[in-house]
């Protein structure tokens, strides 16, 4: 798993790249604040290698909890900034920083 940053000087967004290994998966998303966790908003292209992988504008200065969602099952991502604790799931998000 893995997350990329790459700020646009000319706009108050940051392009990220949200990527996750998956050879066996069908169907990979990313679900967070920035898209109402709606997994239709968030879909990832699956490469020949296996890695899921898509790009997002995302608001700087703003922080946003997220999570992958693989053939159904919520996953963090490893890299994630930090790691919050969410009631409504039970469990911890992934927080991504831009």
């Amino acid at each position: 798993m893995s997350i990329k940053k790459q700020f646009i000087k000319t706009k108050p967004v940051c392009k990220v790249t949200f990527s996750v290994e998956a050879k066996e998966a069908n169907v990979a998303t990313v679900v967070g604040d920035f898209n109402n966790w709606n997994p239709a908003e968030g879909e990832l292209s699956k490469l020949k290698n296996g890695t899921f992988k898509g790009v997002f504008e995302l608001n700087k200065d703003a922080s946003y909890e997220f999570k992958y969602v693989i053939d159904g099952a919520y996953v963090n991502d490893g890299e994630a900034d930090s790691y919050v604790f969410n009631e409504f799931a039970g469990t911890e998000n992934g927080v991504i920083t831009v």
